[in-house]
């Protein structure tokens, strides 16, 4: 063995504020303050972990003691002052790590060396490594010191966690706050690495090292030594992703198919293989958001520098995100992060995730509806049934009645008739019969016993991707039947009930009701003021979507404007206000009160 083995996290080590990655705005602001002679007498740098905070302070204090720095604002790494710090036997540097050296008597100890003047170049740099960790009664001894120290003193802190350092040592310091180092720069910073080592790697493979690395050159650094000792100098993108233990995203772009495809099976499957790879399905499920998430950045130009990733990746996440709806990514999201909230309680958490992976299947095609061609029209609705066809059972073979054409009386005793559908005007009437019994947007309840049931097929809310597929079609036809406005007022109602999460759009809605505007399919909504009115603005789209499929009419138009007179919205009352307005109209609610020793807190 001819040299002694350096990881590449002590080799590469910057020794100059040009070598440092990622920091270049922070590293030419030090630079011209060395230059400038604007030195404080108190630094505190601040980040995450391996970002470089530590040795950008180690190269500050060699830099200010330079003999001769070079006109960049370098150190020489020629004079005696440098070659003693690069040899570290430097007299003028002073290291402490407040971890575990974080008491009074250590600090003091600190001070005493303070009054210590340099013996050779012109300041004496401490540098306290995470001084977060000290103790309150260790931040109080060094108040004094770090306010009024020697004009040859410079300090300089360093910790991963500002918000737990006391705000008179913040006071007292300029903070400097280092950022999260870039996959990109990582990647650069990595292949430098590889030609220095004369180690081959994919560039694919490095981009699964930075990405695992989270933003901290020092890990990639450490996870590159790992991947490249198992390698043999030769690294792949297929042994990065079994060294490091993470899921290939091929995996997550044949979901996504699946979930255009309403295939819940391959879903299925594809969840079972990746479980069987060893996989915890919370990282499997989180992984899946990560990647919904870049789909989702990748399909607008505005977003997708916010991908951080190879050109070749981020281009095939860009063909995928084309063939999805901007509503798919919100729903699919919302349903991966309540997986991940409710995972930990789950007593069956494989079922949790399958059952998620069913959802995130019916978003786009729902298993309900397999065989709806895209290009339908009017759909049109079937009346009642006559006593004759409720007494004949029904095929189990039979599609649902909503989705298969209207067809004359057949005599098979399979095939019960379906009546044809009656003239527009017969569906006017019996329009009101469909929205009485359940809210618009809903599926019809089953009927019970000899009770007629009447069969509408309304649109999915859980299906939005099938909006903008119909909207392109060319041979779509626009939807005109007839309504009043007592069915746009239970459409109306319909939103509101799938919305009550939204507080104040709920309040807004449940006052402010539409009414007739200049023609038939134009209505307007009054509100009180331009905060609601901007409230229902941000939901009009989804809500004229909503009530065009419940009404089946795409010549509906509703406009929100705002109240020239004041309005008396309903107002929401406090639990304390709803006690006091029943003791000002029973008095004798103000007794029990008393009686049973009851208040509010």
């Amino acid at each position: 063995m001819s040299d002694k083995y350096i990881v590449s996290a002590r080799k590469y080590r910057p020794s100059t504020f040009r070598s440092v990655v990622g920091q270049q705005s922070l590293t030419h602001t030090l630079k011209t303050a060395i230059a400038s002679g604007r030195l404080a007498h108190a630094y505190l740098f601040c980040g995450p972990r391996g970002v470089g905070k530590t040795t950008c302070a180690r190269i500050f204090a060699k830099t200010i003691n330079c003999e001769h720095p070079t006109p960049e604002g370098e150190a020489c790494n020629e004079c005696p002052s440098c070659k003693a710090f690069n040899e570290q036997r430097s007299y003028n540097i002073n290291e402490l790590d407040a971890a575990s050296n974080n008491s009074v008597d250590n600090i003091r100890d600190l001070t005493d060396q303070v009054r210590i003047p340099p013996q050779t170049g012109r300041y004496r740099v401490f540098i306290i490594d995470e001084v977060h960790m000290l103790s309150q009664a260790a931040f109080n001894a060094f108040l004094k010191t770090l306010e009024e120290p020697p004009e040859y003193a410079i300090f300089i802190l360093a910790t991963t966690e500002k918000q737990k350092v006391i705000p008179t040592i913040l006071s007292r310091c300029q903070i400097y706050d280092f950022a999260r180092i870039t996959v990109p720069d990582i990647v650069q910073q990595l292949q430098y690495v590889c030609e220095q080592e004369s180690i081959e790697a994919e560039p694919a493979a490095l981009n699964v090292i930075a990405q695992k690395a989270d933003g901290a050159m020092r890990d990639a650094l450490s996870i590159f030594d790992q991947v490249a000792a198992s390698t043999e100098g030769h690294i792949t993108y297929q042994s990065a992703l079994e060294n490091l233990n993470v899921l290939d995203y091929d995996y997550y772009f044949k979901l996504v198919e699946a979930f255009l495809a309403g295939d819940v099976i391959e879903s299925l499957l594809i969840y079972r293989e990746i479980r069987d790879k060893g996989f915890d399905s919370q990282f499997f499920i989180n992984g899946l958001a990560q990647h919904l998430r870049d789909l989702m950045v990748a399909s607008t130009p505005r977003t997708r520098h916010l991908l951080e990733m190879n050109d070749e990746v981020a281009q095939r996440y860009g063909e995928q995100s084309v063939k999805l709806a901007p509503a798919f990514y919100y729903r699919a999201l919302d349903l991966c992060n309540t997986c991940d909230l409710n995972y930990r309680n789950a007593s069956s958490k494989q079922l949790l995730v399958e059952l998620t992976l069913i959802k995130l299947c019916q978003l786009v095609a729902p298993a309900s509806q397999p065989q709806q061609a895209p290009q339908q029209g009017i759909q049109k609705m079937t009346p009642a049934a006559t006593p004759a066809q409720q007494q004949r059972p029904a095929s189990p073979q039979q599609p649902p009645v909503a989705q298969r054409p209207a067809a004359p009386q057949q005599t098979t005793p399979p095939q019960p008739p379906v009546p044809e559908a009656p003239h527009p005007a017969t569906q006017a009437t019996q329009t009101p019969t469909a929205t009485s019994s359940a809210p618009a947007g809903r599926p019809m309840p089953r009927a019970v016993g000899n009770a007629p049931r009447i069969m509408v097929n309304v649109p999915n809310p859980a299906a939005p991707s099938q909006q903008p597929t119909q909207a392109t079609d060319a041979t779509r036809t626009v939807r005109t039947q007839p309504f009043t406005l007592e069915q746009l007022k239970a459409a109306w109602q319909g939103y509101i009930e799938q919305h009550q999460h939204e507080r104040a759009l709920v309040t807004t809605m449940s006052y402010a009701q539409p009414q007739p505007g200049g023609s038939a399919e134009q209505y307007v909504v009054v509100v009180g003021s331009s905060a609601e009115q901007k409230n229902m603005d941000e939901h009009k789209e989804e809500l004229l979507r909503f009530l065009k499929d419940a009404l089946k009419n795409d010549q509906l138009v509703v406009d929100v404007k705002v109240s020239e007179v004041p309005i008396d919205t309903p107002k929401i009352l406090s639990p304390r206000e709803i006690v006091e307005g029943i003791k000002q109209n029973n008095p004798q609610f103000t007794q029990f009160l008393k009686d049973f020793d009851l208040g509010l807190a």
